[in-house]
Parts: structure tokens; sequence; C-alpha cells
């Protein structure tokens, strides 16, 4: 009823999240962009003003699964077939579709993301012939953009070689501290990333909530734009 009433109410944009669970190391809980992904997409929504959020896609292309390639060569990591991860998109957004949404959003947290949102906006676009729209949006996975706009912040990383940086941390943090270790870390007293230091906490939280507003922002900018033309 709250979904029925807030599309009465002229919420008729709709965005489908994609994230992932993949290796990370050593600190950082798998599910990492789909944590992610719940800050980021509520600030989206937030800044549009006419918006949902669906949930977020959990599963996502990370591989091959046999034999196993890229994040699939490392234990933790789910991964799914482009085919498998294109027919979950395109059910999901033609299931939105059938409620009355008259724009779909896809964005993704992840690489191995993009190349099916893509195919599938493609696709479903030609098929509905303007009743409805849907919008892939590149703009939103760009953390070269992050890490640029931290080093106008004063914030400037190191290589430490393992697939974690500030940004994420940063982000994660604003969700759920729990899920980079951090009283594990501190205890540790490994609680830095990259040669950038975490503490205190409340620092890095409120660095990542700005990163959160900066990227959505920047997405929100690119979906106004896409619904514009």
């Amino acid at each position: 009823m709250e979904v029925r009433d807030a599309m009465k109410a002229g919420k008729t944009t709709v965005l489908i999240p994609t994230g992932g669970v993949e290796q990370n190391g050593p600190y950082l809980a798998a599910g990492k962009h789909n944590y992610i992904l719940r800050a980021t997409g509520e600030a989206i929504a937030r800044k549009l003003g006419n918006a949902l959020v669906a949930p977020v896609v959990a599963f996502v292309p990370e591989g091959n699964i046999n034999p196993p390639s890229g994040h699939m060569l490392y234990p933790s990591t789910i991964s799914l077939r482009e085919e498998t991860y294109e027919r979950l998109l395109t059910d999901i957004a033609e299931s939105l579709k059938a409620h009355g949404f008259m724009h779909v959003i896809l964005i993704g947290d992840s690489g191995g993301n993009v190349k099916g949102m893509a195919s599938v906006a493609g696709r479903l676009n030609k098929l509905w012939g303007g009743k409805a729209t849907i919008h892939h949006i590149p703009e939103y996975y760009d953390y070269a953009g992050v890490k640029k706009w931290l080093e106008a912040q004063g914030i400037r990383e190191g290589n430490e070689g393992i697939h974690d940086d500030f940004a994420i941390t940063a982000q994660m943090m604003v969700v759920d501290p729990t899920t980079v270790r951090m009283k594990e870390r501190i205890a540790a007293r490994k609680f830095s990333i990259n040669g950038v230091a975490l503490s205190p906490p409340e620092k890095t939280v409120a660095m990542g909530r700005k990163i959160v507003a900066y990227r959505a922002d920047v997405t929100v900018a690119a979906i106004r734009k896409a619904l514009g033309r």
C-alpha cells in the first residue's frame, strides 16, 4: 500500500541497484557493494524527489563459474552467468513497469554489472516502444572520479595491493561499521587503508556521507539528462 500511495503521489521513477558478492581482503564483508547501495540508492532517490528504490540485486556476474575466473578464483564470491543476470534484470524491470512505473533506472556499483545493464536497457526500450523508459546510468560507477574528488579533499592513497580503498570503506561505514571489521582492526592497530588512517571513526563516517552525497549529485544529474532525452 505504501508503494501504491507513493506512486499516486508522483513517484513514478524507480531505481534498480545492482551490487554483488565478491572476494575482498582481508577486512571487508563480501557483500560490500550491496551495503554501499543501501546508502547511495536512498540518497539518489531523495535528491530526485520522485523516485523509489527497488531491492538491491545482490548477485551479479563475477567471473566464470567453471572453470573459475576473475573474482571466482577466490572464496566467498557468488557469480551469475551473463544470460542469467540479464534475464533477472529483465524480469525485475518488467515487473516494475507492470505496476505502473514510467521510468526505470539501472545503476551498478561493480564493473561486472555494466554490460548486462546496458544490454537490458537497450533491448527493453525497443520492446516498450515509449510506453515506459529504462536507462542504464554509467556515471554512477565512476570510482576514478571519486578518487579524484577525494584528492581534492586532501585524501591521497597509496596502494597496499588488496581489494579495498578509502572510498569503499568509508561508504560501508556509513551503513554498518561492522562490515569493515572496525572493532577488530582498532584492537589490532590496523585501522587504516592504503596509508590513510580511519580513526577517529566519526571522521571517516562523515567523509563517507560526503562521498555518498557526491555520487548522488553526479548520478542525479545524469539521470535527469537521460530522462530529458
